[in-house]
């Protein structure tokens, strides 16, 4: 891709997503893509250190629920930051 971006497709599971992509990023952060079903997958396993959300108040129709039968406290997790915007309040939940 432009720039240099590589994708890397892993059908083996979480698990080894997540080792290969620590194993290329070296010191630096990793990051989770591919939708709802990908990031609930990491966060059901404890997987996940810091999330971001940026929540707008437009309404896009139907879709998969990000937290939707979670229950992020009792897996570790606690809103540490929520940060109104023009568009946007801003959250950072983080793994204690």
């Amino acid at each position: 891709m432009e720039g240099g971006t590589v994708f890397h497709f892993v059908t083996e599971g979480i698990h080894v997503a997540l080792e290969r992509a620590r194993a290329a990023a070296g010191r630096q952060d990793v990051r989770i893509g591919g939708g709802v079903a990908t990031i609930r997958q990491y966060l059901k396993a404890k997987l996940v250190d810091h999330v971001h959300l940026a929540v707008s108040p437009i309404l896009l129709g139907s879709g998969e629920h990000l937290l939707a039968g979670l229950d992020l406290p009792a897996l570790g997790y606690r809103c540490t930051e929520g940060v109104p915007g023009a568009k946007a309040v801003h959250y950072a939940i983080d793994r204690t």
